[in-house]
């Protein structure tokens, strides 16, 4: 199972969040940096279309681990919340299209 770290350390506001989203994952130069272009990105692990640097196979999870989870939800309680929403919608998005869902949030 791949694995990934956002550091919410290092997310303060919108702009931090989508630039350690883009770094992270790999998003491409054009990414929109708002939440309908991250579930875009994020809904692309399985299909290797260079929204990411992830390919996930049929049964693989991406795991994404938000460390110092409070420190996020402490500074910016919407950014979390948003995140925790939009992977859930991504997982909707694959269940629905009769896919395992690809990510896990993990809160540290």
């Amino acid at each position: 199972m791949p694995d990934v770290s956002l550091d919410g350390r290092r997310i303060t506001d919108w702009k931090t969040f989508h630039a350690e989203c883009q770094a992270v994952f790999g998003f491409p130069d054009f990414y929109g940096r708002n939440m309908d272009a991250w579930i875009d990105c994020m809904g692309g692990v399985r299909d290797d279309d260079g929204m990411t640097k992830f390919a996930l196979g049929p049964n693989e999870i991406l795991c994404i681990e938000l460390l110092h989870a409070e420190t996020l939800r402490r500074n910016a309680p919407d950014i979390l919340e948003a995140l925790e929403e939009c992977a859930d919608e991504v997982n909707e998005r694959c269940i629905e299209s009769g896919q395992k869902p690809p990510l896990r949030l993990l809160l540290r």
